[in-house]
């Protein structure tokens, strides 16, 4: 299986939707418009088993025929997101269950229980008949499992006697399992294993230990589906590549799990357009993509891209000034992705999504926002090749971790601590300074880092403590936060001063904490310089470590909020308060210069900058994803890698404008 190929652009196009007499014309205007890759499938079950049993194939034959003879390579999605209405007459368990006690009815999409013994069979058969039938079609070249898996929280009965067998397994006796959960609390000690069930009600108040195993039960839910699936297309097609397309984070369902059977991930990228998001849009969705890559730790794919206004859960979005579409498809690719996919090709004019506007209208007439589409394939098509093979090599990390995020969740530290959006700023600060981030799972190996910055490690294990400790020893810098150490992975609290197992490399220990929540306190730099934190303060003495920053006032005013330690050939930073993104920005750079990283520049608000290496040549990408023109100054003159001129050493790009540079 071929997975090194050139960047392409594609769209995601429903022929089931359209009469079969448009389906030439678009594909030829697929072709002509330098589109490479269609999706096509993936709520279509109802079309390819109209009844139980009975397979209708002659119009999915016909359409990926049509694609074929215009060029266009094809990846099927598994339809498994939708079963359709005769199957869950036949079998009603296939609808999940909500915490309610309602059934999570069909109408909409998702309405299937990953654990259903009979969802199981069905799905299987029809991934069955879809990879047999497509095995050898010259269009198809790869598949996408299911659609944007998600939670269901389902407690049906095929649930709760999966989840029991799940506790079993992972405790063995009732009375490991009472001792990781601390169910003596409330009279809540199991004596039988058949009053193991979901949490039923769904009460965010219970047991915190149950409560999270029952989120990592619902990702091996999620993987046990996913893997049935990919065996039965391994089998079939061989040579085919296996995806997913992830969406919206932050997502509760751990994508690591998900992904790691995959032979790369791929996202659903909605950039909001909307004037009064142009501040967070670039960096939030910068993040996204960053958190992509990291899934599998190589390039992804975009299987769907913003093509213009979306609404349908929501009111409609303001839609894309000229560029947007442009510079935010840019923007996937300068963060690694391989094949950027447009949703959709027309917008429909049926179903819950008529308003999730495509690339061409209702009218079916193409427009600006076409032409701008057909520009970014040409730009993109004649870059492709040269881009093949290339990657991202980046010096600093963010850690990141499901179970982080679902710990927090279920129990709030305090107002606003929220662990996905505190990581936006650390990756924020970082992107306004040009520096490049990967961000990957807690658990992953850190060779070749400079910089590891982990925030919120509120549930920590003795090997995460020990690879951190580790990487600091070696001679890289560790920034740790508030909230370090708190809890074991089994939820509960551990007894000893925080940050627990990392109180030594840190060189502090928390003799106290306070919620700070939404009100603001002020912390003071080396350099006298006031800021103001939020949500926590921990209250530090200090071992080994040096303060480099202190509180202003309240009760513990002149004692250390950010502190860096001396370990090994290395250092340890502890911030032990959220402060604001100045601040932040400011001990990045200094971290970073300390590091010997290169290329730190202040950029202006919205414009970033990437570099993709490979075989062919190394090519920076600087994009304005601004509504604003901008001047950024070079260190020397380069090639466009868009045009073959020679550019000054200052940039000028007007609002969603980019350039790609070739560096020697």
């Amino acid at each position: 299986m071929n997975q090194n190929r050139p960047v392409q652009m594609g769209v995601d196009y429903y022929p089931e939707h359209w009469d079969p007499h448009l389906w030439e014309q678009d594909a030829k205007l697929m072709a002509d418009s330098g589109v490479r890759i269609v999706r096509v499938g993936e709520f279509a079950w109802s079309r390819m088993e109209p009844a139980d049993g009975q397979f209708e194939w002659s119009w999915l034959d016909q359409a990926l025929d049509t694609l074929h003879r215009n060029g266009l390579q094809v990846v099927i999605g598994t339809p498994t997101m939708t079963p359709p209405r005769w199957l869950i007459d036949k079998c009603p368990d296939i609808l999940p269950v909500l915490p309610s006690g309602q059934l999570y009815h069909e109408g909409v999409r998702g309405h299937r229980c990953y654990n259903s013994p009979n969802m199981r069979t069905y799905s299987a058969r029809i991934v069955q008949k879809l990879s047999e039938r497509y095995v050898g079609h010259p269009a198809v070249i790869g598949w996408q499992t299911d659609n944007e898996f998600s939670f269901t929280d389902c407690q049906c009965t095929a649930c709760s006697e999966a989840f029991r067998e799940w506790v079993r397994t992972r405790y063995n006796t009732l009375e490991q399992l009472n001792q990781a959960w601390g169910t003596v609390v409330w009279s809540g000690e199991y004596s039988d294993w058949e009053q193991v069930t979901p949490p039923y009600g769904g009460s965010p108040f219970q047991n915190p230990s149950f409560l999270l195993d029952y989120s990592r039960f619902q990702s091996d839910s999620i993987v046990a589906f996913q893997t049935m699936q990919i065996e039965i297309i391994r089998h079939n097609c061989p040579d085919h590549f296996v995806t997913h397309n992830f969406h919206s984070y932050p997502q509760k369902a751990d994508q690591y799990k998900i992904g790691q059977d995959l032979d790369f991930a791929s996202f659903d990228y909605y950039p909001n357009p909307s004037p009064n998001k142009t501040d967070t849009a670039p960096y939030s969705g910068a993040l996204s993509l960053d958190l992509t890559r990291g899934i599998k730790r190589r390039n992804f794919w975009i299987m769907e891209q913003l093509s213009g206004p979306p609404g349908c859960w929501f009111p409609m979005w303001r839609t894309p000034q000229p560029g947007f579409l442009r510079a935010y498809s840019w923007q996937s690719i300068a963060r690694g992705a391989d094949a950027v996919v447009h949703f959709r090709w027309r917008s429909a004019t049926i179903g819950a999504e008529q308003f999730w506007h495509g690339l061409i209208d209702h009218s079916n007439v193409p427009g600006r926002r076409f032409k701008e589409f057909q520009q970014l394939c040409t730009e993109v098509n004649s870059l492709g090749e040269r881009l093949q093979g290339s990657t991202l090599q980046n010096e600093v990390a963010i850690l990141h971790s499901h179970d982080q995020l679902n710990a927090l969740r279920i129990q709030p530290q305090a107002e606003g601590l929220e662990y996905y959006e505190n990581i936006k700023v650390w990756h924020r600060a970082l992107t306004k300074w040009g520096i490049s981030t990967d961000v990957i799972h807690s658990s992953e190996a850190l060779d070749g880092y400079k910089i590891i910055i982990a925030p919120h490690l509120y549930l920590l294990d003795e090997n995460t403590a020990e690879r951190l400790q580790a990487f600091a020893a070696d001679g890289g810098i560790l920034v740790l936060t508030h909230r370090t150490g708190v809890k074991n992975d089994n939820n509960l609290c551990v007894m000893a001063s925080l940050p627990g197992m990392l109180s030594a490399c840190s060189g502090v220990r928390v003799t106290e904490y306070d919620p700070v929540g939404g009100d603001q306190i002020q912390i003071r730099d080396e350099k006298g310089n006031t800021y103001t934190a939020s949500q926590w303060a921990d209250v530090l003495e200090l071992d080994t470590a040096q303060a480099i920053a202190v509180y202003a006032d309240q009760f513990y005013a002149e004692s250390a909020a950010v502190t860096q330690n001396n370990w090994g050939k290395g250092a340890v930073y502890y911030v032990a308060t959220q402060p604001d993104e100045a601040y932040l920005s400011q001990l990045l750079r200094t971290i970073a210069e300390q590091c010997g990283l290169s290329e730190i520049h202040s950029l202006p608000d919205g414009v970033q900058v990437t570099t993709r290496s490979g075989p062919n040549g190394t090519f920076r990408f600087i994009l304005n994803l601004s509504p604003q023109s901008v001047s950024i100054p070079l260190q020397a003159s380069y090639t466009s890698a868009l045009d073959g001129t020679i550019k000054g050493t200052r940039l000028e790009l007007g609002p969603y404008g980019i350039e790609i540079l070739e560096i020697q």
